[in-house]
């Protein structure tokens, strides 16, 4: 027959082994959920990387053509040519809804406080950049558009050095499309360090 401090040692025992195997599972079940996010976070900068990669050449080569192109149309007109004007045309497949999606798929609770606000910056330049080519392309379609096919001495001045006053945001639209292109592939490359950074301190 049992004593009642061997009762009491079995008992302890049973309690010890039940919470263990509760802590346990806690335990597994935390860290089940951990590797879950880390794979999930992981995914998410991996995409992200990928999408960079794949754009920042492209940006690089567009803003180098738009510097090229504004300079070497303000110098024909420095030197007294008179060289044709073009409709702007700007077309993007960006949509804010995919940072948004994103976002609330779980990047505000998983990514790192720095990625999120260099991911901000680099949003809000691309948010800027098609306003000011909106813009641009608007005042394009409504002053350019209609005159195109015409004598060049409709756009310029009599000295045929200068534009009109009416056509002289042609110019600083070239170099706004530049600026933009330039500005967008430096927050890109931003971007695409601190991702890369995060992914190694993970």
């Amino acid at each position: 027959m049992k004593t009642f401090p061997a009762k009491i040692g079995r008992w302890l025992a049973e309690l010890i082994l039940v919470f263990i195997g509760a802590y346990a599972a806690f335990w597994l079940s935390n860290y089940q959920q951990h590797q879950q996010q880390a794979t999930q976070r992981d995914h998410i900068l991996a995409s992200l990387a990928q999408e960079l990669e794949a754009g920042i050449q492209g940006t690089r080569d567009d803003g180098a053509r738009f510097d090229r192109e504004a300079r070497d149309f303000e110098a024909a007109v420095a030197n007294g040519e008179r060289p044709p004007l073009h409709r702007f045309v700007f077309t993007t497949d960006y949509n804010p809804g995919d940072i948004a999606a994103l976002l609330q798929a779980g990047g505000i609770e998983l990514l790192q406080v720095k990625t999120l606000t260099t991911l901000r910056n680099f949003e809000t330049v691309v948010r800027w950049g098609l306003s000011r080519m909106a813009h641009d392309q608007k005042l394009s379609d409504e002053l350019i558009a209609p005159a195109l096919g015409s004598d060049p001495s409709v756009f310029y001045d009599e000295s045929g050095r200068k534009l009109r006053e009416r056509f002289d945001f042609y110019v600083e639209a070239m170099r706004d499309r530049a600026e933009f292109f330039k500005e967008l592939q430096q927050k890109q490359a931003e971007l695409l360090n601190e991702i890369k950074s995060e992914r190694q301190r993970r």
